[in-house]
Protein backbone atom coordinates (compact mmCIF):
# COMPACT_ATOMS: atom_id res chain seq x y z
CA UNK A 1 0.00 0.00 0.00
CA UNK A 2 2.82 2.41 0.69
CA UNK A 3 5.24 3.45 -1.98
CA UNK A 4 8.09 5.82 -1.26
CA UNK A 5 7.27 9.43 -2.02
CA UNK A 6 9.84 12.20 -1.72
CA UNK A 7 8.68 15.79 -1.40
CA UNK A 8 10.09 18.96 0.11
CA UNK A 9 7.92 20.90 2.57
CA UNK A 10 8.57 23.97 4.73
CA UNK A 11 8.10 23.82 8.51
CA UNK A 12 8.77 27.23 10.00
CA UNK A 13 12.07 28.24 8.42
CA UNK A 14 13.15 24.67 7.70
CA UNK A 15 12.72 22.66 4.52
CA UNK A 16 11.88 19.08 5.35
CA UNK A 17 12.21 16.13 3.01
CA UNK A 18 9.38 13.68 3.52
CA UNK A 19 9.66 9.92 2.93
CA UNK A 20 6.08 8.80 3.19
CA UNK A 21 4.28 5.74 4.42
CA UNK A 22 0.49 6.03 4.37
CA UNK A 23 -2.26 6.79 6.86
CA UNK A 24 -5.96 7.59 6.61
CA UNK A 25 -6.51 11.29 6.10
CA UNK A 26 -9.54 11.02 8.38
CA UNK A 27 -7.10 10.98 11.30
CA UNK A 28 -6.77 14.75 10.79
CA UNK A 29 -10.47 15.48 11.24
CA UNK A 30 -10.88 18.50 13.46
CA UNK A 31 -7.40 19.83 12.68
CA UNK A 32 -8.52 22.72 10.47
CA UNK A 33 -11.03 23.85 13.07
CA UNK A 34 -8.47 23.56 15.87
CA UNK A 35 -5.94 25.60 13.90
CA UNK A 36 -8.59 28.22 13.25
CA UNK A 37 -9.31 28.47 16.97
CA UNK A 38 -5.60 28.99 17.57
CA UNK A 39 -5.52 31.89 15.13
CA UNK A 40 -4.16 30.02 12.11
CA UNK A 41 -5.39 28.90 8.70
CA UNK A 42 -5.84 25.15 9.00
CA UNK A 43 -6.80 24.63 5.37
CA UNK A 44 -3.68 26.48 4.21
CA UNK A 45 -1.53 24.32 6.49
CA UNK A 46 -3.10 21.17 5.09
CA UNK A 47 -2.65 22.40 1.53
CA UNK A 48 1.05 23.05 2.16
CA UNK A 49 1.45 19.31 2.68
CA UNK A 50 -0.83 18.35 -0.24
CA UNK A 51 -3.70 17.28 2.04
CA UNK A 52 -7.13 18.26 0.74
CA UNK A 53 -10.34 18.83 2.73
CA UNK A 54 -11.96 16.17 0.55
CA UNK A 55 -9.38 13.64 1.69
CA UNK A 56 -9.89 14.46 5.37
CA UNK A 57 -13.66 14.08 4.96
CA UNK A 58 -13.31 10.78 3.10
CA UNK A 59 -13.55 7.39 4.81
CA UNK A 60 -11.02 5.89 2.43
CA UNK A 61 -8.42 8.46 1.35
CA UNK A 62 -4.84 7.59 2.26
CA UNK A 63 -2.12 10.23 2.54
CA UNK A 64 1.55 10.37 3.44
CA UNK A 65 1.87 9.46 7.11
CA UNK A 66 4.83 11.80 7.46
CA UNK A 67 2.90 14.65 5.87
CA UNK A 68 0.14 14.13 8.44
CA UNK A 69 2.74 14.37 11.19
CA UNK A 70 4.55 17.36 9.73
CA UNK A 71 1.31 19.32 9.47
CA UNK A 72 1.04 18.99 13.26
CA UNK A 73 4.68 19.96 13.68
CA UNK A 74 4.18 23.04 11.52
CA UNK A 75 1.06 24.04 13.46
CA UNK A 76 2.80 23.54 16.81
CA UNK A 77 5.65 25.84 15.74
CA UNK A 78 3.74 28.50 13.86
CA UNK A 79 0.73 28.68 16.19
CA UNK A 80 2.84 28.41 19.34
CA UNK A 81 0.88 25.37 20.52
CA UNK A 82 3.32 22.69 21.74
CA UNK A 83 0.54 20.31 22.83
CA UNK A 84 -1.41 20.37 19.57
CA UNK A 85 -1.06 16.59 19.11
CA UNK A 86 -2.79 15.99 22.44
CA UNK A 87 -5.38 18.68 21.74
CA UNK A 88 -6.36 17.07 18.45
CA UNK A 89 -6.61 13.62 20.04
CA UNK A 90 -8.82 15.04 22.80
CA UNK A 91 -11.41 16.37 20.37
CA UNK A 92 -11.70 13.25 18.21
CA UNK A 93 -14.21 10.50 18.94
CA UNK A 94 -12.68 7.55 17.10
CA UNK A 95 -15.09 7.79 14.18
CA UNK A 96 -12.23 7.80 11.69
CA UNK A 97 -11.47 4.19 12.63
CA UNK A 98 -14.77 2.89 11.24
CA UNK A 99 -15.41 -0.86 11.72
CA UNK A 100 -12.22 -1.22 13.79
CA UNK A 101 -13.56 1.25 16.37
CA UNK A 102 -16.84 -0.70 16.46
CA UNK A 103 -15.01 -3.99 17.02
CA UNK A 104 -12.77 -2.56 19.75
CA UNK A 105 -15.65 -0.90 21.59
CA UNK A 106 -17.72 -4.08 21.55
CA UNK A 107 -15.06 -6.68 22.32
CA UNK A 108 -15.87 -8.87 25.33
CA UNK A 109 -12.85 -7.71 27.35
CA UNK A 110 -10.26 -4.95 27.30
CA UNK A 111 -7.63 -7.52 26.39
CA UNK A 112 -9.69 -8.68 23.41
CA UNK A 113 -10.16 -5.07 22.34
CA UNK A 114 -6.42 -4.44 22.47
CA UNK A 115 -5.75 -7.64 20.52
CA UNK A 116 -8.23 -6.54 17.83
CA UNK A 117 -6.67 -3.08 17.57
CA UNK A 118 -3.18 -4.57 17.35
CA UNK A 119 -4.24 -6.95 14.60
CA UNK A 120 -5.97 -4.45 12.34
CA UNK A 121 -4.25 -1.13 13.06
CA UNK A 122 -2.33 -1.41 9.78
CA UNK A 123 -5.62 -0.71 8.01
CA UNK A 124 -5.37 2.90 9.16
CA UNK A 125 -1.62 3.48 9.24
CA UNK A 126 1.08 1.36 7.65
CA UNK A 127 3.77 2.60 10.02
CA UNK A 128 2.22 1.71 13.38
CA UNK A 129 2.50 -1.34 15.62
CA UNK A 130 0.68 -2.08 18.86
CA UNK A 131 1.15 -4.98 21.25
CA UNK A 132 1.32 -6.15 24.83
CA UNK A 133 4.78 -6.53 26.39
CA UNK A 134 6.24 -7.36 29.76
CA UNK A 135 6.27 -4.40 32.13
CA UNK A 136 9.45 -2.44 31.30
CA UNK A 137 9.88 -1.71 35.02
CA UNK A 138 9.45 -5.44 35.85
CA UNK A 139 6.90 -4.82 38.56
CA UNK A 140 4.79 -7.86 39.50
CA UNK A 141 1.18 -7.70 38.33
CA UNK A 142 1.90 -5.02 35.72
CA UNK A 143 1.88 -5.16 31.93
CA UNK A 144 2.94 -2.80 29.15
CA UNK A 145 1.09 -1.79 25.99
CA UNK A 146 3.76 -0.81 23.48
CA UNK A 147 2.96 1.60 20.67
CA UNK A 148 5.57 1.96 17.96
CA UNK A 149 5.30 4.78 15.45
CA UNK A 150 7.72 5.07 12.53
CA UNK A 151 7.80 8.78 13.39
CA UNK A 152 10.24 7.83 16.17
CA UNK A 153 12.92 7.72 13.47
CA UNK A 154 11.96 11.03 11.88
CA UNK A 155 11.43 13.29 14.92
CA UNK A 156 7.75 13.89 14.14
CA UNK A 157 6.96 14.12 17.82
CA UNK A 158 3.52 15.75 17.57
CA UNK A 159 2.35 12.75 15.56
CA UNK A 160 3.53 10.44 18.34
CA UNK A 161 1.65 12.52 20.93
CA UNK A 162 -1.48 12.44 18.77
CA UNK A 163 -1.26 8.66 18.40
CA UNK A 164 -0.57 8.08 22.08
CA UNK A 165 -3.37 10.44 23.04
CA UNK A 166 -5.76 8.56 20.74
CA UNK A 167 -4.84 5.17 22.20
CA UNK A 168 -5.33 6.50 25.73
CA UNK A 169 -8.83 7.67 24.82
CA UNK A 170 -9.65 4.25 23.35
CA UNK A 171 -8.49 2.57 26.57
CA UNK A 172 -10.61 4.92 28.66
CA UNK A 173 -13.60 4.19 26.44
CA UNK A 174 -13.13 0.43 26.70
CA UNK A 175 -12.81 0.58 30.48
CA UNK A 176 -15.70 2.98 30.92
CA UNK A 177 -13.28 5.30 32.70
CA UNK A 178 -10.12 4.59 34.69
CA UNK A 179 -8.17 1.57 33.38
CA UNK A 180 -5.51 1.75 36.07
CA UNK A 181 -2.84 3.58 34.08
CA UNK A 182 0.26 3.89 36.25
CA UNK A 183 2.76 5.52 33.91
CA UNK A 184 3.34 6.50 30.28
CA UNK A 185 6.68 6.36 28.48
CA UNK A 186 7.25 8.63 25.47
CA UNK A 187 10.24 8.45 23.11
CA UNK A 188 10.92 12.19 22.85
CA UNK A 189 11.56 15.18 25.14
CA UNK A 190 8.59 16.97 26.65
CA UNK A 191 7.12 19.22 23.98
CA UNK A 192 4.87 21.07 26.44
CA UNK A 193 5.08 21.48 30.22
CA UNK A 194 5.16 18.10 31.94
CA UNK A 195 2.02 19.03 33.85
CA UNK A 196 0.12 19.14 30.57
CA UNK A 197 1.00 15.52 29.84
CA UNK A 198 0.19 14.45 33.38
CA UNK A 199 -3.20 16.15 33.20
CA UNK A 200 -4.01 14.55 29.85
CA UNK A 201 -3.04 11.00 30.78
CA UNK A 202 -3.93 11.20 34.46
CA UNK A 203 -0.63 9.51 35.32
CA UNK A 204 3.11 10.29 35.47
CA UNK A 205 4.85 10.58 32.10
CA UNK A 206 8.52 9.79 31.44
CA UNK A 207 10.26 11.21 28.39
CA UNK A 208 13.18 10.19 26.14
CA UNK A 209 12.31 6.53 26.62
CA UNK A 210 13.00 3.83 23.96
CA UNK A 211 9.40 3.82 22.71
CA UNK A 212 5.84 4.61 23.78
CA UNK A 213 4.53 2.31 26.51
CA UNK A 214 1.40 2.44 28.70
CA UNK A 215 1.92 0.66 32.03
CA UNK A 216 -1.15 -0.65 33.85
CA UNK A 217 -2.24 -3.66 35.98
CA UNK A 218 -2.33 -6.94 34.08
CA UNK A 219 -5.76 -7.79 35.50
CA UNK A 220 -7.16 -4.84 33.52
CA UNK A 221 -7.01 -7.08 30.45
CA UNK A 222 -9.67 -9.41 31.86
CA UNK A 223 -12.13 -6.62 32.63
CA UNK A 224 -15.36 -6.74 30.66
CA UNK A 225 -16.07 -3.76 28.42
CA UNK A 226 -19.21 -2.04 29.73
CA UNK A 227 -22.21 -2.04 27.38
CA UNK A 228 -20.39 -4.06 24.72
CA UNK A 229 -22.65 -5.69 22.16
CA UNK A 230 -21.63 -9.19 21.05
CA UNK A 231 -23.67 -8.92 17.84
CA UNK A 232 -21.95 -5.68 16.81
CA UNK A 233 -18.59 -7.21 17.68
CA UNK A 234 -19.30 -10.29 15.52
CA UNK A 235 -20.44 -8.16 12.59
CA UNK A 236 -17.45 -5.81 12.79
CA UNK A 237 -14.96 -8.67 13.15
CA UNK A 238 -16.53 -10.50 10.22
CA UNK A 239 -16.11 -7.38 8.11
CA UNK A 240 -12.50 -6.88 9.17
CA UNK A 241 -11.60 -10.53 8.62
CA UNK A 242 -13.18 -10.60 5.19
CA UNK A 243 -11.87 -7.27 3.99
CA UNK A 244 -8.52 -6.74 5.68
CA UNK A 245 -6.65 -7.82 2.55
CA UNK A 246 -8.60 -5.29 0.52
CA UNK A 247 -8.21 -2.65 3.21
CA UNK A 248 -4.43 -2.91 2.85
CA UNK A 249 -5.05 -1.33 -0.48
CA UNK A 250 -3.07 -1.06 -3.66
CA UNK A 251 -3.45 2.24 -5.49
CA UNK A 252 -5.87 0.60 -7.93
CA UNK A 253 -8.08 -0.55 -5.05
CA UNK A 254 -7.98 2.91 -3.46
CA UNK A 255 -8.97 4.49 -6.77
CA UNK A 256 -11.85 2.05 -7.20
CA UNK A 257 -13.16 2.79 -3.70
CA UNK A 258 -12.94 6.54 -4.36
CA UNK A 259 -14.81 6.16 -7.65
CA UNK A 260 -17.49 3.99 -6.07
CA UNK A 261 -18.03 6.59 -3.36
CA UNK A 262 -18.34 9.44 -5.87
CA UNK A 263 -20.09 7.91 -8.86
CA UNK A 264 -23.73 8.99 -9.40
CA UNK A 265 -23.21 12.09 -7.24
CA UNK A 266 -19.85 13.72 -7.95
CA UNK A 267 -17.22 13.96 -10.71
CA UNK A 268 -15.13 10.83 -11.23
CA UNK A 269 -12.53 12.14 -13.65
CA UNK A 270 -8.90 11.52 -12.77
CA UNK A 271 -8.41 15.09 -11.51
CA UNK A 272 -11.29 14.75 -9.03
CA UNK A 273 -10.20 11.31 -7.80
CA UNK A 274 -6.58 12.39 -7.43
CA UNK A 275 -7.73 15.34 -5.34
CA UNK A 276 -9.86 13.07 -3.14
CA UNK A 277 -6.87 10.80 -2.52
CA UNK A 278 -4.45 13.72 -2.02
CA UNK A 279 -2.23 12.37 -4.78
CA UNK A 280 -0.83 14.32 -7.71
CA UNK A 281 -2.41 13.21 -10.98
CA UNK A 282 0.89 12.14 -12.50
CA UNK A 283 1.86 10.23 -9.36
CA UNK A 284 -1.51 8.48 -9.50
CA UNK A 285 -0.96 7.51 -13.14
CA UNK A 286 2.53 6.20 -12.41
CA UNK A 287 1.33 4.15 -9.43
CA UNK A 288 -1.46 2.59 -11.48
CA UNK A 289 0.94 1.83 -14.33
CA UNK A 290 3.25 0.06 -11.87
CA UNK A 291 0.26 -2.13 -10.91
CA UNK A 292 -0.45 -2.92 -14.55
CA UNK A 293 -3.58 -0.85 -15.01
CA UNK A 294 -4.82 2.60 -16.00
CA UNK A 295 -7.33 5.00 -14.50
CA UNK A 296 -9.59 4.68 -17.53
CA UNK A 297 -9.81 0.91 -17.06
CA UNK A 298 -10.80 1.21 -13.39
CA UNK A 299 -13.40 3.88 -14.19
CA UNK A 300 -14.79 1.73 -16.98
CA UNK A 301 -15.22 -1.25 -14.64
CA UNK A 302 -16.90 0.93 -12.01
CA UNK A 303 -19.29 2.38 -14.60
CA UNK A 304 -20.13 -1.09 -15.88
CA UNK A 305 -21.07 -2.33 -12.41
CA UNK A 306 -23.19 0.73 -11.62
CA UNK A 307 -24.94 0.72 -15.01
CA UNK A 308 -25.82 -2.93 -14.61
CA UNK A 309 -27.32 -2.19 -11.19
CA UNK A 310 -29.28 0.83 -12.45
CA UNK A 311 -30.62 -1.04 -15.46
CA UNK A 312 -31.65 -4.10 -13.51
CA UNK A 313 -32.97 -2.50 -10.34
CA UNK A 314 -34.35 0.92 -11.29
CA UNK A 315 -36.77 2.42 -13.80
CA UNK A 316 -34.65 5.51 -14.43
CA UNK A 317 -34.65 6.78 -18.04
CA UNK A 318 -31.61 5.73 -20.03
CA UNK A 319 -30.53 9.32 -20.49
CA UNK A 320 -30.45 9.80 -16.75
CA UNK A 321 -28.54 6.55 -16.25
CA UNK A 322 -25.97 7.77 -18.76
CA UNK A 323 -25.60 11.12 -17.02
CA UNK A 324 -25.28 9.55 -13.57
CA UNK A 325 -22.17 7.60 -14.55
CA UNK A 326 -20.60 10.49 -16.44
CA UNK A 327 -21.60 9.86 -20.07
CA UNK A 328 -22.46 13.03 -21.96
CA UNK A 329 -24.78 11.30 -24.40
CA UNK A 330 -27.17 8.36 -24.17
CA UNK A 331 -25.49 6.97 -27.29
CA UNK A 332 -22.28 6.58 -25.30
CA UNK A 333 -24.18 4.43 -22.79
CA UNK A 334 -25.58 2.27 -25.60
CA UNK A 335 -22.13 1.77 -27.10
CA UNK A 336 -20.61 0.91 -23.73
CA UNK A 337 -23.44 -1.51 -22.85
CA UNK A 338 -22.88 -3.43 -26.08
CA UNK A 339 -19.19 -3.72 -25.21
CA UNK A 340 -19.87 -4.75 -21.58
CA UNK A 341 -22.93 -6.94 -21.93
CA UNK A 342 -23.07 -7.79 -25.63
CA UNK A 343 -26.49 -6.18 -25.97
CA UNK A 344 -28.35 -2.86 -25.74
CA UNK A 345 -29.28 -1.28 -22.38
CA UNK A 346 -33.01 -1.84 -22.94
CA UNK A 347 -32.41 -5.55 -23.44
CA UNK A 348 -30.44 -5.75 -20.18
CA UNK A 349 -33.38 -4.13 -18.41
CA UNK A 350 -35.94 -6.36 -20.14
CA UNK A 351 -33.97 -9.50 -19.29
CA UNK A 352 -33.93 -8.51 -15.63
CA UNK A 353 -37.66 -7.93 -15.76
CA UNK A 354 -38.24 -11.40 -17.18
CA UNK A 355 -36.14 -12.89 -14.36
CA UNK A 356 -38.44 -11.18 -11.87
CA UNK A 357 -41.46 -12.69 -13.55
CA UNK A 358 -42.47 -9.54 -15.35
CA UNK A 359 -42.57 -7.34 -12.26
CA UNK A 360 -41.22 -3.80 -12.64
CA UNK A 361 -38.05 -2.66 -10.91
CA UNK A 362 -38.60 -2.00 -7.24
CA UNK A 363 -36.29 1.02 -7.06
CA UNK A 364 -36.72 4.34 -8.75
CA UNK A 365 -33.42 5.69 -7.42
CA UNK A 366 -30.13 3.88 -6.98
CA UNK A 367 -29.09 2.61 -3.56
CA UNK A 368 -26.09 4.07 -1.78
CA UNK A 369 -22.97 2.80 -3.47
CA UNK A 370 -20.51 2.26 -0.62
Amino acid sequence: MSGTVLTNRSVGNEVVRIVAATTRAAGLRGFAELAQELGGDGLALLARFDITPEAVASEDAMISADAAGWVLEAAATELDCPDIGLRLAARQNGGAFGPLAVAVANAPTIGAGIETAARFLFVHHTGLALGLVADPEQRPGMVGLRYRDRAEATSICQGIDHGAGTIHRFLLRMAGGNYGLQEVHLPHPALAPTARYTAYFGAPVRFDMPTTVFRFPADTLARAIPDSDSVLYTIAMDYLNRNSAQLDQSMSARVRVAIDNAITKAPTDIQAIARTLSVHERSLQRALAAEGTRFSEILDEARRDVVQLLLRETSLPLGEVAAMVGFREQSALTKAARRWFGTAPTQVRNAARVQRGGSPPVLVRPPALH
